[in-house]
């Protein structure tokens, strides 16, 4: 009993004291001996205690630096005694949400083997949380419907209304490049396969065949095709630019630089003889890959959809851009992506922001008489 009053003395000094503190390395220090010692329950009951007293709107600084140190620390430390609590911790009803919940399972898969976590599965974890731990894994290469503990839960139907649930569970070849972040206690890292190019050079050819063009675009496609990137507009400072054109005659692949330069694009406005356009056939996986980069990482002020729904937003975005129908399955999507003749582009335009997070690509369809064109920016 003495013991358990010492830890609530303890925790309720640090809940007291931390709107004074100037800095927490203290706090985390506190927290790094204690699950060192192999009490992690400190962690996770310190956390739901802050929680609870700072945990409402308008969140001060002290609060969400500790409060995220202690996630990061259980949740990426070996050990299933740190599963447990991590687990615990967001599952509590003063912290809860599905925000959370996404980037938690993108810590735990991040950390840990798939047979490591099952704990998720048999516990009081969210449906959000357990859905999105199963396609964090997917994406690691981690074969769920063959892991004792994870497999009855990944492969029932009770979960088929989720969102998450259209996605496959193993991946295709197209996703076999994700650019997965990489964890720390203080920090994460992570590529960025996009920005704009190190040379550029005119693409265009002189006396290409284009033909005429006619703006089809609808307001439901424009959004369908954003989907990856929205991130970067509606939580950064970025902006974008989705297009769609029927063409009168089957477009030549040569042409498709001189194309761009007739469809009256915002995002290549100025761009010409003085302007250089850069344009690269791309294998599709390599458009999912951006896609998947922007919609799961996020862009210059924000961290994104994390791992599993950026996997879904990125198929989503390529869906629309290759014209899929709605409702169209995973399969049909896929089949439909790898019929189209992909591009990327970027120019030296005002309309890029030129820093680091430039994405410029086109879906030429099969029969090369609708090109999509989707572009984006975004600046700290």
């Amino acid at each position: 009993m003495h013991r358990l009053k010492a830890v609530a003395d303890e925790i309720q000094r640090i809940v007291t004291e931390l709107p004074d503190l100037k800095g927490v390395t203290g706090v985390w220090t506190v927290a790094d001996d204690r699950v060192a010692q192999g009490d992690a329950a400190f962690a996770a009951d310190l956390g739901i205690a802050l929680a609870r007293t700072y945990g409402s709107e308008g969140q001060m600084w002290q609060y969400k630096s500790v409060f995220d140190y202690l996630l990061r620390l259980l949740a990426t430390t070996a050990g299933p005694e740190n599963v447990a609590q991590a687990l615990r911790l967001v599952s509590s009803a003063e912290v809860a949400s599905r925000k959370l919940d996404r980037y938690t399972a993108s810590l735990l898969a991040s950390s840990h083997e798939a047979a490591d976590l099952v704990a998720a599965f048999t516990g009081r974890a969210s449906e959000e949380l357990r859905a999105c731990l199963v396609h964090e894994l997917v994406l690691r290469g981690a074969v769920v419907e063959e892991t004792p503990g994870i497999t009855d839960w990944a492969t029932s139907s009770h979960w088929g209304h989720h969102p998450l649930g259209w996605l496959p569970l193993t991946l295709s070849d197209i996703e076999g490049n994700a650019d997965l972040p990489s964890y720390g206690i203080c920090g994460t890292s992570h590529p960025m396969p996009y920005g704009p190019s190190e040379s550029r050079e005119l693409a265009v050819i002189a006396d290409a065949r284009v033909p005429s063009a006619r703006e089809t675009t609808t307001q439901a496609t424009a959004t369908a095709m954003r989907k990856a990137v929205a991130n970067w507009a509606e939580e950064s400072n970025g902006r974008i630019e989705t297009r769609v054109f029927d063409l009168t005659a089957p477009l030549d692949v040569e042409s498709v630089p001189n194309a761009l330069l007739m469809l009256g694009l915002q995002c290549l406005h100025g761009a010409g003889k003085k302007t250089a356009l850069s344009v690269a056939v791309l294998p599709p996986a390599q458009a999912w890959r951006v896609l998947f980069a922007s919609a799961s990482t996020g862009g210059a002020y924000n961290f994104g959809s994390y791992g599993a729904y950026g996997r879904l937003l990125a198929w989503q975005s390529l869906a629309a851009l290759a014209g899929s129908p709605e409702g169209a399955t995973a399969d049909e999507v896929e089949a439909r992506v790898r019929d189209c003749i992909w591009h990327g582009f970027d120019a030296d335009t005002k309309w890029f922001r030129q820093v680091a997070w430039d994405i410029g690509l086109v879906a030429l369809a099969r029969d090369r008489r609708r090109l999509a064109v989707m572009a984006a920016t975004d600046t700290d």
